[in-house]
């Protein structure tokens, strides 16, 4: 006889009160919410369009149903920031009186007129010939400092390639002037101007606090923008079908946190904090999960589910789903060891060519050594929705969804209870 994770209750794995979790994660609440994420009125969730803000104001109303609290009692379930983009207009500056050229001269900014010198307070640092350019810059860039940064000119070929760090940047008082000369100036100057947009941003996060490990965090996560409206397909043929609906990439994860937030909401068991966020601009960049990751001390991130294209079979079959960097933590392990007696079972990710681990909104935390994972069941070497108008509502398997979520709400009790902790990312293995 087929055994099927519908019919497993709590009492065969050992959880809550006695509590069915198919009652707890019903099928006709995962399609409700997915089906209205996923919906034209949605307008494809594109970032900075009316239609993610219909989607963002949808989840926050759901966490405040489901009796979430607010990030830091905030009282606002959006997590609000602004990206900034400044466009260059004119810079003069100079180092120990000698004029400088300004293509020499990288200015990262918010402000629309910056004036410094050597008397401005900035930290003076150095990227030295053999340093890897763009780690370093970068390196600086996250550190929240004003700094002047002397560049070597052994870097004079791909110098300009640190204008791109100015593309999309969070809104900041902090500068960064990168300068390249061969020489250690005593003193220098820069004035430099720049046409400044601000773009408005916004997560949505709930909190449901834990009860004994109040700073231990357990986040579960899913991107809810996707690519919007869009006319014409990328080779310029113009499309009866323009919205984009995205209900596997990703209405699909962000239902899963969503209906993992009630059932926790319900089973009030959770001994470590639980954080459940929906993530804005994972397709133009992965700024939303970017800018949550600044908001922790890492260290206090037990785990990370991060959950996204859920909605179709995976590769090998029903009741299976795979793990993105399954091999970098034992997060797998305890997760599978969790479903012991059931038929569902977690793969590594067996398509590591693709580098998902670092494809998806897990990637900023795991960077930063949290045992971080995307957990996904997409054929993703052959997809046909991936990116497309088609993937729409009516694609998804909602009832082997659902199978899903339930292994994930089940799986991860231990975790969530603070009997088990998987081990770190080690960093220095990360690409």
């Amino acid at each position: 006889m087929k055994k099927y994770l519908l019919s497993l209750t709590v009492f065969m794995v050992g959880a809550a009160s006695a509590q069915n979790v198919e009652e707890l994660i019903s099928q006709k609440e995962v399609e409700r919410i997915e089906r209205t994420l996923s919906s034209d009125e949605m307008e494809g969730r594109r970032t900075f369009t009316k239609g993610i803000d219909k989607a963002a104001a949808f989840i926050a109303d759901e966490f405040k149903k489901t009796g979430l609290q607010t990030w830091n009692n905030s009282g606002n379930f959006l997590q609000q920031f602004v990206m900034v983009r400044p466009k260059f207009i004119s810079l003069t500056g100079s180092i120990g009186g000698v004029s400088l050229d300004s293509r020499d001269v990288v200015v990262v900014t918010c402000q629309p007129e910056l004036n410094i010198t050597e008397q401005s307070g900035y930290e003076k640092v150095k990227i030295a010939a053999g340093a890897n350019l763009g780690t370093e810059a970068r390196k600086y860039l996250n550190a929240n400092k004003n700094y002047v940064v002397i560049v070597d000119t052994s870097f004079s070929k791909t110098f300009n390639t640190l204008t791109r760090l100015k593309s999309n940047i969070f809104k900041t008082d902090k500068n960064i002037v990168f300068i390249l000369t061969a020489t250690d100036p005593a003193t220098y100057s820069v004035s430099a101007k720049h046409e400044i947009t601000e773009m408005p941003l916004a997560n949505v996060v709930g909190v449901l606090p834990g009860k004994s490990k109040k700073n231990e965090y357990v986040i579960f996560s899913g991107h809810y923008d996707h690519l919007g409206v869009m006319g014409k397909d990328r080779n310029g043929n113009v499309q009866a079908d323009s919205i984009f609906n995205g209900a596997n990439d990703d209405a699909a994860g962000t239902t899963a946190m969503m209906v993992l937030a009630q059932y926790f909401k319900k089973i009030n068991n959770n001994e470590r904090t639980l954080i459940f966020a929906a993530f804005t601009a994972e397709e133009v960049g992965g700024f939303g999960a970017t800018y949550f990751s600044r908001q922790f001390d890492p260290k206090q991130v037990m785990a990370m589910f991060n959950i996204e294209m859920i909605g179709s079979e995976s590769k090998w079959g029903k009741n299976s789903a795979f793990i993105t960097g399954y091999e970098k933590t034992d997060m797998g392990k305890i997760l599978q060891g969790n479903l012991a007696g059931t038929d569902f079972t977690f793969h590594p990710d067996p398509y590591p060519e693709q580098q998902l681990f670092y494809r998806s909104d897990n990637a900023t935390l795991a960077r930063l050594g949290v045992p971080a994972h995307t957990i996904s069941t997409t054929k993703i070497d052959v997809d046909p929705y991936y990116h497309k108008a088609s993937d729409e509502f009516s694609t998804i398997d909602i009832e082997n969804m659902t199978r899903i979520i339930r292994a994930i709400a089940l799986s991860s009790r231990g975790i969530v209870s603070g009997k088990e902790t998987p081990t770190r990312v080690n960093t220095s293995d990360l690409r």
